[in-house]
């Protein structure tokens, strides 16, 4: 079945993108073409953000940890953290607790499978409820999940599936795996194209390269966007690549939403019901090996991002900044890069972007969060998947 489904995304690709340089070609000739904008930015290289000029404080609350991939603050004041490769750690009184999370479900772990994001229930003190996104399966049928359980300060307990991206694919590659509770009280999630099935992206029968929204017991709302005849109920945005980052802004009332591009076109996008993101008819990167993946920058009927990064930063973890510690940074974005090795401030004046800068300069940084006590936190780790990871507490001098 999977042989099956890699010979006909091999298959569409060409399909898609032969039906794309004719549409563009039918398109010329009304003066309308369907795909445009500048190619030369592909490969149009912006020098790095300059390092930021706040002085940090630092403290280490964890370390040892094998690619902590995301942080989540709970009640009584401890965090849990996930580690990809298949454990979930509590830091309790600012220690890091040495037995994980017991009754956590069998994750598939190859690559950049495994475990993604933990994420508390709104009411989690009243419910002690919490979601978990993560890969489930094996090399050749996998898929990203998203399981709903409780937590008892110790275990977790009463474990469901509640979401499984659609169709099974092979390889461990662009899960997505972030998670986002709505203003409506809905569940949002990102799910990933899987790497070699990116014209999926672009199949609205499928769940790759998708923001979803479900209710919190994973059954679909009857007021999700329309995507057209056969698509997935479930499917509130498309034309994504490999987003791992995702957050609510409640003061700008507005989904953010970060993913990676392939050898550049990173991209920030504000999400909005029933838009779709382009990829892979259009974007600002090219391939690992320099090719081309489109001619277009730009593609009729989708959206352009809100900014975007070439060459790649290699972006993952997404927060806004509410807080009185960094007064000065209150509604600006902060990003984790893994590839440029920073933490990157976007500076914002309302809604618009008015600078750029890093700091943590040559740590990998995969997951950044505002903490209920207004400092920053991210994690830190090696790409090879070394015991080196950290869990940082960032505060100004």
């Amino acid at each position: 079945m999977v042989r099956n489904l890699r010979t006909l995304c091999l298959a569409s690709t060409a399909i898609a993108f032969t039906a794309a340089c004719s549409q563009s070609e039918d398109a010329a000739a009304t003066s309308t073409p369907a795909g445009g904008g500048d190619a030369s930015l592909q490969e149009t290289l912006a020098d790095a953000a300059p390092e930021g000029t706040v002085s940090l404080n630092v403290e280490t609350l964890a370390e040892g940890l094998v690619n902590p991939w995301s942080i989540a603050f709970l009640p009584d004041g401890s965090m849990l953290v996930t580690e990809r490769a298949g454990r979930i750690r509590i830091i309790r009184d600012g220690n890091l607790v040495d037995a994980p999370v017991s009754g956590t479900p069998e994750p598939y772990v190859e690559g950049q499978a495994g475990y993604f994001d933990v994420f508390p229930h709104p009411d989690f003190e009243q419910n002690n409820v919490f979601f978990l996104a993560y890969a489930w399966g094996t090399q050749d049928d996998n898929a990203l999940r998203i399981a709903r359980g409780t937590f008892d300060g110790a275990a977790f307990n009463d474990v469901e599936v509640i979401y499984e991206a659609k169709p099974i694919k092979s390889a461990g590659y662009h899960y997505g795996g972030r998670i986002v509770w709505g203003p409506d009280e809905k569940l949002y999630f990102t799910v990933g194209e899987g790497s070699r099935y990116k014209e999926l992206a672009q199949d609205m029968s499928s769940s790759f390269g998708a923001v979803i929204r479900i209710n919190e017991d994973g059954s679909i709302p009857d007021d999700n966007p329309d995507f057209g005849d056969d698509s997935l109920k479930e499917l509130y945005s498309k034309g994504h690549r490999n987003p791992q980052g995702f957050v609510f802004d409640a003061t700008r009332e507005i989904f953010w939403e970060l993913e990676h591009g392939p050898r550049g076109g990173d991209e920030i996008n504000i999400i909005e019901p029933g838009a779709n993101y382009g990829w892979p008819l259009a974007s600002y990167g090219i391939d690992y090996n320099g090719s081309k993946i489109t001619p277009f920058t730009e593609y009729e009927g989708t959206t352009q991002p809100f900014k975007y990064w070439t060459p790649s930063i290699g972006p993952s973890g997404l927060a806004v900044y509410r807080g009185d510690l960094f007064s000065e940074w209150d509604g600006d974005l902060l990003v984790g890069s893994m590839a440029l090795r920073a933490l990157h401030r976007v500076i914002m004046d309302g809604n618009e972007e008015v600078g750029e800068e890093r700091y943590l300069v040559g740590e990998r940084i995969r997951e950044v969060r505002v903490g209920p006590d207004g400092a920053i936190y991210v994690t830190t780790e090696e790409r090879s998947g070394e015991p080196i990871g950290t869990v940082l507490r960032l505060t100004p001098q």
